[in-house]
């Protein structure tokens, strides 16, 4: 069984899409001759030169990481979304989508396809949670906001972590959490009292003083996100910084966690970024802010975020650049092929959740992905991949560690970004 492993369905003029794109290409190998106004609407954009639309209607390169999974990924239209193996003209299954972003296969996403469609875009891959957490250094107690389906959860359990409390508003996320992670969750809006002091008491219910304790979370990063609607300040979700900054007061945990999009950066010129950071800065004695590429810490997907960590207690650290860095190492980042040749093909619409594994695993990824070997010893095969390039010298036999720090702040001085 290869649970999700099914792939969305398509209209027939979205296959005829489908049937036109060869890997690596994108709407401009789909013939004029196939009817859409929205394409039409594409080429004109793109002959005034407002941008090249390059992913939309792409497929996949088997040797190459995928583009960011967003929520919209069971779309032709949307993204690079088309399967990298011409044969098969269809969207990436729901189980493709979750190895893109380091779920393994026994992680059951559950709900209406929509929901599990939102659940996988929106996660934080579990393996860049898992290289976060291994930077805390020893395992302790985990708090986790706006937890989705439980990417940080899962990657900091890998790390040894123990999560006590998840809470969000989107119930199907958190009934794939509880079946997957725990049940001590919350759902509702961390603005209500009874989610606020639930939260609270069970993130500080009999705590051991020698475990260090960590919240993390991402604040909903719709409103930040350079992706769809034209981003605004006045959107509510924007704000929900406040109340995380709030309950990281309330639970005083020995560090905090924020994760969001790159977005964040530059929204107003870079206006809200100062404004999330002097909130943060109030909550904690240093925090340091990273840039980060999923694809540099093994993930088959290109996916930037900013990672914001707050030291109230805990040892300041740096978050090194991750070992498949292209400018900085030289290791080839693992590939969409890597990640998928192993699972079933499948055509448009088909359940292939009953089916077999199409080979053994192929790669130390897939052998992540299906359990086994754990995360630890998939990320000991990322050195041997980077020592095993030819071009490698003999003093680049272990690569230096560089931090990615965009920034750090200390609450007696600004950030300099």
């Amino acid at each position: 069984m290869i649970p999700n492993h099914v792939s969305p369905k398509l209209s027939e003029l979205d296959l005829m899409f489908a049937r036109s794109v060869p890997p690596g290409g994108n709407w401009k190998d789909i013939p004029e001759s196939v009817p859409s106004q929205r394409l039409k609407q594409i080429r004109e954009s793109f002959a005034r030169g407002e941008g090249s639309r390059s992913t939309y209607y792409g497929r996949l390169i088997s040797g190459a990481p995928a583009y960011t999974i967003s929520t919209y990924f069971g779309r032709p239209g949307n993204g690079c979304h088309l399967h990298f193996d011409a044969s098969q003209n269809r969207t990436l299954s729901y189980r493709e989508a979750a190895r893109l972003q380091s779920f393994p296969d026994s992680f059951v996403f559950t709900g209406p396809y929509t929901a599990i469609a939102k659940q996988i875009g929106n996660a934080v891959p579990p393996l860049l949670a898992y290289w976060c957490a291994m930077a805390f250094g020893k395992p302790g107690i985990l708090i986790d906001l706006f937890a989705g389906a439980g990417g940080l959860s899962l990657g900091f359990h890998w790390a040894g972590w123990k999560s006590v409390v998840a809470s969000d508003i989107d119930e199907h996320a958190m009934a794939t959490f509880a079946k997957n992670i725990h049940k001590n969750i919350l759902v509702g809006d961390i603005r209500a009292p009874e989610i606020r002091s639930g939260i609270i008491k069970l993130a500080t219910a009999g705590a051991d003083k020698k475990l260090p304790r960590v919240l993390v979370g991402g604040p909903p990063c719709q409103g930040f996100s350079t992706a769809g609607n034209r981003r605004s300040r006045d959107d509510h979700r924007n704000h929900l910084f406040k109340d995380y900054c709030a309950l990281v007061e309330a639970v005083a945990p020995d560090a905090f966690l924020f994760e969001n999009v790159t977005g964040l950066l530059n929204m107003e010129g870079g206006a809200v970024f100062t404004e999330v950071l002097a909130e943060l800065k109030k909550v904690a004695k240093e925090v340091r802010v990273w840039r980060v590429s999923a694809d540099e810490y093994g993930i088959p997907q290109r996916r930037k975020r900013v990672i914001i960590v707050g030291f109230r207690t805990l040892k300041p650290f740096q978050l090194a650049t991750g070992p498949l860095s292209s400018d900085l190492f030289g290791g080839a980042p693992v590939s969409v092929g890597e990640a998928l040749s192993d699972l079933p093909a499948l055509i448009a619409g088909q359940d292939g959740s009953g089916l077999m594994y199409r080979t053994a695993p192929q790669s130390p990824y897939q052998h992540l992905m299906r359990g086994e070997i754990d995360a630890s010893a998939f990320v000991g095969t990322l050195s041997k991949r980077f020592r095993s390039r030819p071009e490698a010298s003999q003093e680049d036999d272990v690569p230096p560690r560089r931090e990615n720090a965009i920034g750090c702040a200390r609450k007696d001085s600004s950030c300099n970004t």
